[in-house]
């Protein structure tokens, strides 16, 4: 199982830069993250969760008033981020975080 390295969330540039072990590096903007909140408010009911984060939903989000607040760890599988727009409910798994990376080699595959 691929699990991150490093986690370093950069508030100034409202990054969030992941390092996984096999040595992959994903870039993640705080917009593009919270657009893909994997939460059932979010994904609108029980009905649609489960399915893989559209990486290209990262990559073009907007949306420079937005801040991160505070990230906790869950347990040894995901993170839970605590959002400015009082938003905290998405649990973002490693599995989830990783298909959804936004880089181009990611999206070509």
């Amino acid at each position: 199982m691929i699990r991150p390295a490093s986690i370093t969330a950069d508030r100034k540039q409202r990054i969030l830069t992941v390092t996984w072990s096999d040595g992959h590096e994903s870039v993640y903007s705080f917009a593009g993250l919270r657009a893909v909140c994997p939460c059932v408010e979010c994904k609108g009911g029980h009905a649609h969760m489960g399915g893989p984060p559209d990486p290209r939903i990262v990559r073009d989000a907007v949306d420079d008033s937005l801040d991160l607040q505070r990230i906790e760890q869950v347990g040894s599988y995901a993170l839970q981020f605590h959002w400015s727009d009082g938003h905290s409910t998405g649990i973002y798994t490693w599995d989830m975080l990783r298909n959804a990376c936004p880089c181009g080699e990611c999206l070509s595959e």
